[in-house]
């Protein structure tokens, strides 16, 4: 493949991976203000056009009214109030289907021109069904809320959530692998023990995204909103009330945002030592100007998690939040990916 249409293809994959982070955005918006069971049905292709009329609008809004959220929280509801969860789940769904048309028509365009790389076909398709797997599982998600109990499967939630992260890694590695190739595997042992530490951050993180998404979906944070303890406790004594016992790493509310602080934690610690271990080590600049930025990310979005916790998730900062996340993954990937190329002077040939 040559240069140019490297640095194509990484553009079109960066772009899409800031159109995940938007949409990652916005969906938390949309499950903080509670608005994902506005609609009430998945219809793909006319799904894309709103209610244009009085006449659409109250239809849209008594099939709404059918739904156990209606009945049971909601019932009050007026059409206006209505609009307003309607139209954040609204431009959820059409950013989704927006991010698979900026993501298929160049494909096809770059496959016909035959300027993708046999060995980056088979992966670019991967991320293709990944994001297909997405839209039914952000349905299947949306159609936990809509039988009896007006809330969706915080396990749908947490996946759905998790395959935007998915999607989100591998498009972007994949473009900072077409932007700097990454060298052949290094023999100095310092380095390989800061490339084994990375991926393992890398590893934290996405379990800090794994635990984050049950704490949204059982509400968590609503609950022990003081910090550094929990309402007095290191761990609450009300941890393991349910039975049998490994439910309560999935549904007790102590017990999962505990979870979810232990892994920040744990980042606030380690992340700091291996900015320490690669400003001392012989890495590139990049390298060192990508854990600078990583380590002040993560001391944000620490900040952002905090002040989330202290004012019980507020729409904003909890978008923030959520949004932080991306950007935290988004840069350790970066360095990560920095400790690998072949431009790291005197450690790589």
């Amino acid at each position: 493949m040559d240069k140019v249409a490297r640095r194509q293809i990484a553009l079109w994959l960066l772009t899409c991976s800031a159109m995940v982070f938007a949409i990652l955005v916005v969906g938390g918006v949309t499950r903080l203000t509670h608005s994902g069971l506005s609609i009430v049905e998945w219809q793909p292709i006319i799904g894309v056009v709103p209610p244009l009329d009085q006449a659409e609008w109250d239809a849209t809004f008594d099939k709404y009214k059918k739904t156990p959220e209606y009945l049971k929280v909601n019932h009050q509801m007026s059409l206006d109030e209505f609009k307003g969860i309607f139209f954040w789940e609204y431009w959820h769904r059409v950013l989704g289907r927006l991010i698979g048309v900026v993501f298929l028509l160049p494909f096809l365009y770059f496959w016909v021109r035959r300027k993708i790389d046999r060995p980056l076909l088979p992966q670019l398709l991967g991320i293709f069904v990944l994001g297909g797997m997405q839209g039914a599982m952000g349905w299947y998600m949306v159609k936990s809320g809509l039988v009896d109990d007006p809330r969706v499967s915080h396990y749908r939630l947490t996946a759905h959530l998790s395959l935007a992260f998915l999607i989100f890694m591998a498009m972007f590695w994949l473009a900072l692998g077409l932007l700097a190739e990454r060298a052949r595997p290094s023999t100095d042992a310092t380095l390989k023990r800061l490339q084994r530490i990375g991926f393992w951050l890398v590893i934290l993180v996405a379990y800090m995204v794994v635990s984050g998404g049950f704490v949204a979906g059982i509400r968590a944070g609503k609950a022990y909103n003081s910090f550094p303890l929990m309402n007095g406790h290191i761990l609450p004594p009300e941890s393991f009330v349910i039975e049998p016992w490994y439910l309560n790493f999935f549904n007790n509310m102590a017990l999962v945002q505990f979870d979810h602080r232990l892994g920040a934690w744990l980042l606030a610690f380690l992340l700091p030592w291996f900015w320490w271990k690669i400003r001392a080590a012989a890495v590139s600049p990049a390298a060192r100007l990508a854990a600078t930025w990583v380590l002040v990310a993560l001391y944000v979005q620490i900040v952002l998690g905090i002040s989330t916790l202290l004012l019980a998730v507020p729409v904003g900062l909890g978008a923030a939040h959520q949004g932080g996340a991306m950007i935290v993954l988004g840069l350790l990937l970066w360095l990560n990916h920095e400790l690998r190329v072949a431009r790291v002077a005197g450690l790589a040939t």
